[in-house]
């Protein structure tokens, strides 16, 4: 029996967007595709026809994590931050800082699994309502949904 896969995006605050999916399969699974580079690449990208081809995790708290796209037209989009919290395979917290931006957002990754399955819930807190609502304006859900199905072959394989 498989799960419905439905990705829930809520701003229960105005600097807030909290993001929950579930997944069938374990957290331990689940938690080593959020923060294994090798597997990082093989789902987390942009639209079709990008790569990522720059993902470093240093896996600790105060360790840091680098990750750029490149686009088929020549774009490019990078980020990085520091973990600030790290307890696998249940909780996942760092800064998130987007090239270009000035201040870093903080996000939370809670896994949390249920007869083999898990629920990744993701809480976002942005340094301004402003740069929520911008976050909000863009087609971030479409953007996550297609990582999230491409993350659900890979934990299926």
């Amino acid at each position: 029996m498989t799960m419905e896969k439905t990705l829930e995006i809520t701003a229960p605050s105005d600097r807030e967007i909290v993001v929950v999916r579930d997944f069938d399969a374990p957290r331990r699974l689940v938690f080593d595709c959020m923060t294994k580079p090798d597997l990082l690449r093989r789902w987390m990208l942009g639209p079709p026809g990008w790569t990522m081809p720059v993902c470093e995790i240093d896996l600790r708290v105060g360790g840091a994590y680098r990750y750029v796209w490149h686009g088929e037209n020549g774009e490019e989009m990078g980020m990085g931050g520091v973990y600030q919290e790290v307890a696998p395979p249940d909780r996942l917290v760092a800064t998130e800082l987007f090239d270009g931006a000035e201040d870093p957002s903080l996000v939370t990754s809670e896994l949390v699994e249920h007869g083999g399955r898990t629920t990744l819930t993701t809480s976002i807190l942005y340094p301004s309502k402003a740069v929520r609502d911008a976050m909000l304006a863009t087609d971030m859900a479409a953007g996550m949904e297609a990582g999230y199905a491409r993350l659900d072959a890979l934990l299926a394989a």
